[in-house]
């Protein structure tokens, strides 16, 4: 049994400016054990998904052209299952559409075959030793955990499987790592056993994508439907003991544009992205005093390939995590980021600052007054409310707190 799809046509960029998601119906007869759907375009950028009568089935944005989806086994970034008979929709996100417009053909094809078996994948080998941990301040019961907020793998448009990229994060002497990828959770299912191989704590996570901006959450929520509005993300996370942060909120055409009541933004911001390379720059430390009061600065590496230029842990987010976990210091704003795993850190132990491995270096406090600091682990009172940071004498910002 086989039923095919198709449909041609050319997306012009007025097409683009009327609805950029663009969804083709596709009718999936009982007995489907697979469906495949291949996309053709030449010019632009068509990003590619799809849900079927039950929900979300899977997001590739731009890094596919093609997936299928069986009963036991999808293409990366798709959840795996039954196809249930009914009306799926194809999800075309038109995402560059020049002005001469682009042609395209999409052919899907319910069949009554499952899908192949995938090749075996290679073994990666034991996981490196990390680097010796560093001996840091912390009150009884907690202790202070180094860690990544936003990575992807090839479920999205990383390159790396997710026990790869566990195992890189492991290396680099990481506690944890959040793995985000783009619009998708098709990656949650594997993050157990890496994290466990790898001996990394692996928090799951969601790359909210839109063309005006991105936001990561945190936590076991399921699917964040990207197409509402940005108050209804937070909402739904918050319902699910989730957490939502704005991403690189300055980063080229990737910057936070979208409408967010003051009421509904998101405490956790992704103040310090690898895209950050001159941090004598203030305006991301300026975004983070206008977007709220309380704001919790955090960092991400964004890290997809070892051949680009990200790296992992750079920069790192610490957590002072106790009985709570990750998730649960995230929430309660007990963080501090810095350049690398081993670089000057700046935390906040309960009313003071420390500045570790800082000599020379000058805190910078929420209301504008320095003070020069003098040895490698230096205490200092702290103020309350705004962001807490250390910066070199040529301005650079070195480490970060709240």
């Amino acid at each position: 049994m086989t039923a095919t799809a198709r449909f041609r046509g050319r997306w012009t960029l007025e097409d683009r400016l009327e609805a950029a998601l663009r969804e083709l119906p596709v009718e999936v007869p009982p007995g489907t054990a697979s469906l495949t759907v291949t996309l053709a375009y030449e010019g632009g950028v068509i990003d590619l998904g799809c849900h079927g009568p039950a929900g979300f089935r899977g997001w590739s944005g731009g890094a596919r052209r093609e997936f299928v989806i069986g009963p036991d086994r999808a293409t990366p970034g798709y959840l795996p299952g039954e196809p249930e008979p009914g009306v799926w929709h194809v999800w075309l996100g038109l995402h560059r559409v020049p002005p001469e417009g682009v042609p395209y053909e999409v052919v899907a094809v319910a069949s009554g075959t499952p899908p192949p078996d995938p090749p075996a994948p290679g073994d990666p080998g034991p996981p490196q030793r990390p680097p010796r941990r560093r001996d840091l301040p912390a009150p009884a019961g907690t202790r202070w955990l180094a860690g990544d907020l936003h990575a992807h793998t090839h479920h999205s448009d990383g390159t790396l499987t997710v026990p790869e990229l566990a195992r890189r994060a492991a290396a680099r002497g990481l506690d944890f790592l959040a793995v985000t990828d783009h619009n998708t959770v098709s990656h949650h299912a594997e993050l157990p056993a890496a994290a466990a191989r790898a001996g990394i704590t692996l928090l799951p996570g969601q790359e909210v994508t839109t063309d005006r901006g991105h936001a990561n959450v945190f936590g076991h929520t399921g699917w964040v439907d990207f197409r509402r509005p940005p108050a209804d993300w937070v909402a739904f996370a918050a319902g699910r003991g989730g957490l939502v942060s704005i991403n690189h909120p300055l980063s080229g055409d990737c910057a936070w544009l979208r409408p967010l009541p003051p009421a509904s933004r998101p405490r956790l911001a992704e103040i310090w992205h690898s895209s950050w390379w001159d941090r004598r720059w203030g305006a991301p430390l300026a975004w983070a005093d206008l977007w709220r009061p309380d704001v919790v600065p955090v960092g991400g590496s964004d890290f997809h390939s070892p051949a680009q230029h990200q790296v992992l842990g750079e920069p790192t987010t610490w957590v002072l995590a106790g009985d709570d976990g990750v998730l649960g210091a995230l929430a309660a704003g007990r963080t501090a980021v810095s350049a690398s795993p081993g670089a000057p850190l700046l935390l906040r132990v309960d009313d003071d600052l420390i500045a570790v491995d800082a000599d020379g270096t000058v805190l910078v406090r929420p209301d504008g007054t320095r003070t020069v600091i003098r040895g490698d682990r230096v205490r200092l009172p702290a103020r309350t409310g705004g962001t807490h940071r250390l910066e070199s004498y040529e301005n650079e910002v070195i480490a970060l707190c709240g």
